[in-house]
């Protein structure tokens, strides 16, 4: 059993970072460098199957906002790449985002289900590089949707393959499809202003509503389908609607479910499993993009007055996806290369940095054959980590908030987190009230604050400093509390032991390629 030696960083941008180095090394050079979508690093390590119409959104989302959000240098030949990937895929009968037929020809195959990735590579061309094909590509592919979709039917596919060559994707739901694509919407809406986006996205959440996120916040796996990820992110984009048209009704909605229904498809640590039929024969295979949708909802909820999804994703963070990203490869051979194939080729070191499916307690669940770490899943990850390095602390009219317990150092506010330090510290560097999260294990009699003038304040969860010092430092001291909890799995509890919000050591139950001590 291999236990492994680089996974445990609590350094948000290192994550960012490395992720983004390998989304710039997947490129398929024998087929016009199209990215790869599969990786399978064990038992054999090779890279596979080049997608146009999923994987240049889902790595120019997370490219294009790690050069925003964390100042990460991103190789602009890699967005080039990307981009010219993304809009081959919109090149075909229509302005839709189509596939090609077994990987070769011309984009024929529609699939609803990559609307979403569509729009996600489209949105930060325009945002980020003020593409004006992008904006022309989304503002027709929007049109498009509206002339072929139906609230009632869905998708017209009958009419789109008999009016052009192209063969549909027929399986799945709403949520598997178009339903998936109200995310990406709303954020193209905030970076253009494109009220079609807007309308689009909101007769989308009509239905998503009316017939899947109730009032009651179940999920029942025949109506839902048992795609997770569709699930998951489809939330993360109802809450991302609700944030932007204000509106609490459709919030509402969100946390019934993320508070009922995601539980058959999470555990505490965030880890979700990738498809919730049964037999639960790999029931410890979760993948890494639910989880980054489940902590993007967690993070907007914080920030509409959930305390407690704060201290989620929190967890989310320091248990299961900083230590899941693929960063020692040691235990990987690279594989023999005769005709000289570029899906062969220096393969251990491009795939280092990626995400995939792992188990709660390492890279290889119980009973899984083979390790996997698709390309596309480092892109969902990687942006999520994104939105998490901007969620940190924030500063608005109230004051500045400092959310989650990282080391962060902005133009408003110097944070030094317990995990790293000795403490937990934080420095204003204006003069604005302080709001600092506390997390619910900490007990208020063992904590000490010192730096501030009379007796600590609390509300919602926060400690608040009215006037803080400038310029000085504000320690405030509390042990790292222990405890165990259990993860109940289908076919297994695992037993975790807690340190604060960390794994100090988890049950694995002798599998290979762990993240923690041993329970």
């Amino acid at each position: 059993m291999t236990q492994l030696s680089d996974v445990n960083t609590t350094d948000i941008v290192d994550a960012i970072r490395l992720g983004c180095r390998a989304m710039t090394r997947m490129f398929n050079a024998d087929d016009a460098d199209i990215p790869y979508f599969r990786v399978i690093v064990r038992p054999d390590a090779f890279l596979d199957m080049s997608l146009e119409d999923h994987v240049p959104g889902r790595h120019l989302n997370a490219l294009l906002n790690a050069e925003a959000a964390a100042s990460v240098d991103i190789d602009e030949d890699a967005v080039d790449k990307h981009a010219r990937a993304a809009f081959f895929s919109f090149s075909g009968a229509l302005p839709l985002c189509l596939g090609r037929k077994d990987y070769q020809g011309e984009p024929m195959k529609f699939s609803g289900h990559n609307i979403r990735e569509g729009f996600h590579a489209l949105y930060p061309l325009v945002l980020y590089r003020q593409s004006d094909e992008a904006r022309k590509i989304a503002e027709a592919c929007i049109a498009t949707i509206f002339e072929y979709f139906d609230p009632d039917i869905g998708c017209d596919l009958d009419r789109l393959e008999s009016e052009f060559s192209i063969e549909s994707n027929r399986e799945g739901t709403f949520v598997n499809r178009v339903g998936r694509a109200i995310g990406p919407l709303v954020k193209y809406y905030r970076a253009t202003g494109h009220g079609p986006a807007l309308d689009l996205a909101i007769t989308l959440k009509e239905i998503a509503i009316a017939d899947f996120y109730g009032a009651d916040g179940t999920y029942d796996a025949e109506s839902f389908g048992t795609h997770a990820h569709s699930v998951t992110c489809t939330l993360s984009s109802l809450a991302q609607l609700a944030d932007l048209t204000r509106d609490s009704v459709l919030m509402d909605h969100v946390k019934t479910f993320f508070d009922n229904g995601l539980w058959q498809m999470r555990d505490q640590t965030g880890w979700s499993v990738e498809n919730t039929r049964p037999p639960a024969e790999r029931s410890d295979e979760g993948e890494m993009n639910n989880t980054g949708d489940i902590l993007e909802t967690a993070l907007i909820l914080g920030r509409w007055g959930h305390t407690d999804c704060y201290h989620d994703a929190e967890r989310i963070l320091r248990c299961h996806l900083l230590p899941s990203q693929l960063r020692d490869v040691s235990f990987m051979k690279e594989p023999e290369n005769p005709e000289g194939l570029d899906r062969l080729t220096n393969v251990v070191d491009r795939v280092r940095g990626l995400y995939g499916f792992p188990a709660p307690y390492g890279h290889e669940p119980i009973g899984n054959n083979r390790i996997r770490f698709n390309t596309d899943v480092v892109g969902g990850s990687v942006a999520s980590l994104c939105e998490a390095w901007r969620e940190v602390t924030r500063t608005e009219e109230t004051g500045i908030w400092v959310n989650l317990l990282f080391d962060r150092d902005t133009p408003d506010v110097e944070i030094t987190s317990p995990y790293t330090g000795p403490h937990l510290s934080v420095r204003v560097k204006k003069q604005l009230p302080l709001f600092v999260r506390i997390p619910p294990w900490v007990h208020r009699d063992t904590m000490q604050v010192r730096g501030i003038a009379g007796a600590p304040l609390f509300t919602n969860g926060y400690l608040f400093v009215a006037h803080p010092p400038v310029n000085r430092e504000i320690v405030i001291e509390f042990p790292l509390a222990e405890e165990e909890i259990t993860l109940v799995h289908q076919e297994r509890e695992i037993r975790t032991r807690m340190r604060g919000d960390a794994v100090a050591a988890m049950e694995n139950f002798g599998a290979d390629l762990t993240f923690f001590d041993p329970f």
